[in-house]
Formats: structure tokens, C-alpha cells, sequence
């Protein structure tokens, strides 16, 4: 039943159903086939997979986005990033890479932070001589940091899915999204100066300089109140993401005074949208998962996977490849829905600790976000770069290289999820 379930997933596919109804399609079938399950159930196995406290976090740390991005907070992350590092060879690039740095540890979203700071920062990269293309690339590739850095929508996912703490997770994301980061700037230094990409002429004077950091602040201690809560067991990842709305809304309406009554209605439009998409996504891949599972598809995979590879370093670098293939082709909610139940048993029988491997799984799929044929974050850059799909990713290369350099680090030298990890608990 297993192999025709997949075959009917795969017709569905290739028929261009979405992913998430030819999910929830093709488990259907199979189980109306079957006759085992009563179809009473379905609706309460469907409901189940989002019935889930820690999910809650999902529209509300996608809420606080779209806020920042209404709110003019987007705008004064960037002024902080450009005072720090846009007078180098450069400097526009850098300023992306360490302006989503600055979001991603607020948003939780790579959708999020490109859409938000790539409607600013890729028309002025352009205005500044960058190709278009590399433009595009660099803010889809530097946006996937939202996926990486905590609070991250994809750990919450992993940690719901896996049965892995998400609070450790969190802590685990800070050095590899930290790595990701400085190697991303590195990068982007040297290119910049084989093409020739000036750094910011305009100089501030010190008047100037105080006057955007103490403007920023409000946006940045966001930051803090998020992290700081969780770490110091105030209130949990979800109850943050909440806390985080509404300080979003207050400094939004309040302080910066950028969003009105007006903005509310769009606003919330655009979060229902893009939570709701999320949310049937996982409902379709848990339900899907639950067939699985009641097919003891995990235990078999696990069984192949000892019985195949003896080692942890063969089996990481088997499910890199496989993880980087499906990114490529499945958002990496749906993937990581799918896959981490049946891949972290088989991680922990081999040794590797369920943290680590949730942190090589975020990274993989944060890639799958900026490389064709479907990263959502290249087609978000490609839309406001105004270039096609095929011109930007042949951009991508270089970044991409780095990228999957910084994989093979995170996933062979486990401490560097893992030191921050074991150092606070």
C-alpha cells in the first residue's frame, strides 16, 4: 500500500496538484482502498497534526513580520546594518546579509525576511551598480538566515515533528546561523571587489550616527524580549511569538507611528494568507506522516538505514544529499513534516544527537528556500529584481557553494550546534 500510495502522490505531482492537497489527496485514496481506517476519523487524524500548542506560533511569529515589514521596523534594521558595515567593498551586499541577521532573529521567517528586506535593499543594490541578478540572489540566499536563526518557524516544525525540545533548538541555531552569516559577508566582500561593488560614500557625522541607533533600538530590543523570555524560562516559544505581535504592533502604532488603522486590515489579510498556506501544509504532511507511521514505514527505515550504514559520517552525508535533492522540490515545512519522524530514530541509533541532526535537517531546507526549480525565496528576489528564474540562479552559484561548505561543517562538527547547547543547560 506504501509503493501505491507514493505512486499516486507522484501522478498527483506531476499532474501539478499543490503539494499539500495531493498529500491529503492521495492518503485519502489509499486509505478509502484500504478500508482499515474508518473515514469518520480522517477529520480528527487531519485536525490532530495541527492540534498542537507549540504550532501556535507559527501565525503569530508570521504576524510579527508582516507588522515589521507594515511598520517601518524593516527600514530601521537596515539603517543600523548600513551604518555598520556599508562604507566597506561591498557595503549594500554586506548590509543584507547582516540587516537579515538583525531580522531573522525577530521574524522567524526566510519568506519573511526577503520579502521585507528585499523590496528595499535589491533596488538599491541596483541603484548601485550590482547586477540584478546577484542582487536577487544574494537577498534570497541571506534571507534563508530567518529559517536558521531563532526564533525559527522551521525548528518549531522540527521540534513538534521530531519530539525534540524547540527551546534547544533555538539555543542550537544561534552559532550556525552566526557561521552562516560571517561566511555569507566574507563572500560577498571578495566578489565585490573582483566586480568592483563600492561600499556607501555618504558619511555620517557622529550626531547622525547616534540618532539612527537610538532610532532602531525599539526594533532591536524586540529581539531581546523574544530570546531573553524564552532563555530565562519567562514564557515559551509560543507564548513569545505572541508577546512579540503585540510589542511589534505597539512600537508600529506607537513609537515610530508608520502603521494605522488603515494598515491593520492588509496587514492581517496578508498574515491570515500566508499562515494559513503553512498550516494546511503541515495538516496534509501529518496526516500523510500518520499513514506512514501506522505502517511502520519509520521502523523499516530505520532497519535499512543500521543495516546499510554503520557509521554516522556515511549516513549525514547520504541524508544531505537527499535533503538538499528534496529541497529543491518540497517547501521545507511539508519536508520537514515528512521526513523528521522517520529520520531521527535512525539518527539517534546512530549516535548523533537529535539537536544536531535538527539543525543539519533546518540547514538543508533553508537551501532548498533559494535553489530552483521551487525556493520560494528566489521567487520572491526574482520578482522584485525583475529578472527571470533562470537568470538568478545562475547567480546563485557562488553563494551557493558557500552555503553547502558552512552544511558540511555544521554537520561534522556537531559542537558547533551543540556548545551553546550544553553550556546552558
Amino acid at each position: 500500500m506504501v509503493i501505491l500510495l507514493l505512486a499516486i502522490l507522484f501522478v498527483l505531482l506531476a499532474l501539478s496538484v499543490p503539494i499539500a492537497v495531493a498529500l491529503g489527496l492521495a492518503t485519502s485514496i489509499i486509505i478509502l482502498i484500504d478500508g482499515r481506517t474508518p473515514m469518520n476519523l480522517l477529520p480528527q487524524i487531519t485536525f490532530n497534526s495541527i492540534n498542537s500548542f507549540p504550532l501556535m506560533a507559527i501565525p503569530f511569529f508570521v504576524m510579527a513580520g508582516t507588522i515589521m515589514e507594515f511598520g517601518g521596523i524593516s527600514k530601521r534594521i537596515i539603517r543600523v546594518a548600513n551604518l555598520l558595515v556599508g562604507n566597506v567593498a561591498g557595503g549594500l551586499g554586506i548590509v543584507a546579509v547582516v540587516a537579515s541577521m538583525l531580522f531573522a532573529s525577530i521574524s522567524g521567517s526566510g519568506i519573511a525576511t526577503t520579502a521585507a528586506l528585499g523590496s528595499i535593499l535589491i533596488p538599491s543594490m541596483i541603484k548601485k551598480g550590482y547586477d540584478r541578478g546577484f542582487a536577487g540572489a544574494l537577498q534570497a540566499v541571506s534571507g534563508e538566515l530567518g529559517a536558521i536563526i531563532p526564533p525559527s518557524i522551521s525548528m518549531i516544525v522540527y521540534g513538534v515533528a521530531g519530539g525534540v525540545s524547540i527551546g534547544s533548538m533555538f539555543i542550537a541555531g544561534f552559532l550556525p546561523g552566526f557561521l552562516i552569516g560571517i561566511s555569507l559577508i566574507i563572500g560577498v566582500y571578495i566578489i565585490a571587489k573582483i566586480r568592483g561593488y563600492q561600499g556607501e560614500t555618504e558619511k555620517l557625522t557622529f550626531r547622525e550616527k547616534v540618532r539612527v541607533v537610538l532610532d532602531a533600538v525599539p526594533a532591536l530590543f524586540m529581539a531581546v524580549i523574544i530570546l531573553g523570555g524564552i532563555y530565562g524560562g519567562i514564557f515559551t516559544p509560543t507564548e513569545a511569538s505572541a508577546i512579540a505581535t503585540a510589542y511589534a504592533l505597539i512600537i508600529a502604532f506607537f513609537v515610530y507611528k508608520e502603521m494605522g488603522l488603515k494598515d491593520l486590515l492588509p496587514a492581517f489579510a496578508q498574515s491570515m494568507i500566508t499562515s494559513s498556506i503553512v498550516l494546511f501544509i503541515v495538516m496534509n504532511a501529518g496526516f500523510f506522516s500518520h499513514y506512514l507511521a501506522h505502517e511502520n514505514v519509520p521502523r523499516i527505515v530505520t532497519g535499512f538505514f543500521v543495516d546499510k550504514f554503520d557509521s554516522s559520517f556515511m549516513f549525514l552525508l547520504v541524508i544531505n544529499i537527499v535533503l538538499l535533492i528534496t529541497g529543491m522540490f518540497l517547501d521545507g515545512v511539508t519536508a520537514m513534516i515528512l521526513l523528521a519522524p522517520i529520520l531521527v530514530p535512525v539518527a539517534v541509533s546512530l549516535g548523533i544527537d537529535p539537536v544536531h541532526f535538527g539543525i543539519v535537517m533546518v540547514v538543508n531546507l533553508a537551501i532548498g528556500m533559494c535553489t530552483p526549480p521551487v525556493g520560494v525565496n528566489l521567487f520572491v528576489a526574482s520578482d522584485i529584481a525583475k529578472v527571470s528564474l533562470e537568470y538568478i540562479s545562475r547567480k546563485l552559484l557562488p553563494l551557493l557553494i558557500i552555503l553547502i561548505a558552512d552544511l558540511m561543517l555544521i554537520s561534522y562538527l556537531p559542537d558547533i550546534s551543540l556548545f551553546l547547547v550544553r553550556l546552558l543547560q
